[in-house]
């Protein structure tokens, strides 16, 4: 593949990664807000497969707003990693101690 290819597949798999964090539906309208987020990378070896859709997780979120723990509810073992480790990283507003539900749509067009 050429260094070209390579770089477009690269970019467009950026974009769509960022489109579909936008579409991140949290558990509830009026949960806790997300201050940062971090996009999920698609797995090569999912890309390779042409493994996609969604992947379905539950966060408890600290009063600080770290995510305290994680916990799949769907999706493909290919994919959970990758939306478990982005979601890891996102922090919330400071509040109660709560849990919220992120879903996180993977393609294999990217």
């Amino acid at each position: 593949m050429s260094r070209i290819s390579q770089k477009l597949i690269l970019a467009v798999t950026l974009a769509v990664c960022l489109i579909s964090l936008g579409s991140v539906a949290n558990g509830n309208d009026v949960g806790r807000k997300v201050k940062t987020k971090v996009a999920p990378e698609y797995p090569e070896l999912a890309k390779k497969m042409h493994v996609s859709g969604s992947v379905k997780l539950e966060l408890l979120v600290s009063s600080n707003g770290q995510v305290k723990s994680v916990k799949a509810l769907g999706g493909h073992p290919l994919l959970i990693d990758a939306a478990e480790g982005a979601v890891k990283q996102w922090r919330y507003e400071s509040g109660p101690e709560t849990t919220e539900i992120v879903e996180f749509k993977f393609n294999d067009q990217q």
